[in-house]
């Protein structure tokens, strides 16, 4: 089901899930403090060359969109062909918004901010989902979904303002799928510093709670 990129169950619909398949999981809570949507794919199995190619590709787009550096007051449009480029490479592509708005404590889907031509022009200050993906109909679905914020950037110029992005999901990626082959140095340290913010973020919550299994998983899922 998840080679649907919108997707609603129904009693004829449903599948028994399997360690022999992706796993497609679309999150999000609302809270007195903020919004959340995050979405995670993963294979619990050995995944096919393709499955881990798409995917990886996938995950190239959200990290070169996610560390963007761009001028005040582009147009999400603009810059939304960068969450793409990796899968384009090969003939592949998804056929839904890069991202969104996303309120505080308001509409999981905010309007005016996102990436398509009737969204307003990005500022700091602004959330948005960043959420490239793949979908095969009848076989499997990938998508990687982060929530982030609009930021001013550091340039050597010293020229502002300029933006980028700051993410504020901390949840790690599926390293079973990840071809390190395909990663460029800079995505690779991108990796890794997001890594570093999800073991000092999330590893001190999970010690105070107790909970000694999720810090471990959390610690393997983190490795450099």
């Amino acid at each position: 089901n998840a080679a649907l990129a919108h997707y609603s169950p129904s009693n004829g619909s449903s599948q028994t899930l399997s360690a022999a398949e992706m796993y497609l999981f679309d999150t999000g809570g609302q809270y007195l403090d903020g919004t959340t949507d995050i979405t995670r794919t993963v294979h619990w199995g050995e995944p096919t060359p393709l499955q881990k190619e798409a995917y990886t590709r996938v995950l190239m787009g959200n990290i070169d969109l996610s560390r963007l550096i761009f001028p005040s007051n582009t147009a999400g449009r603009t810059v939304e062909s960068f969450a793409r480029r990796a899968l384009w490479d090969i003939g592949l592509n998804y056929g839904h918004g890069t991202g969104h708005g996303i309120g505080n404590f308001l509409s999981v889907h905010e309007w005016p901010v996102g990436f398509q031509s009737s969204n307003v022009p990005l500022e700091a200050g602004m959330f948005t989902s960043i959420e490239p993906g793949y979908y095969r109909e009848g076989e499997f679905g990938i998508r990687i979904e982060d929530v982030a914020l609009v930021v001013e950037a550091q340039t050597e110029s010293g020229e502002k303002p300029f933006l980028t992005f700051e993410v504020v999901s901390l949840v790690p990626y599926d390293r079973n799928l990840i071809d390190l082959s395909l990663l460029s140095p800079e995505q690779i340290r991108y990796l890794n510093s997001y890594y570093e913010r999800i073991r000092a973020h999330v590893g001190p919550e999970l010690r105070r709670q107790r909970l000694e299994e999720a810090f471990e998983w959390l610690q393997e899922s983190t490795e450099p």
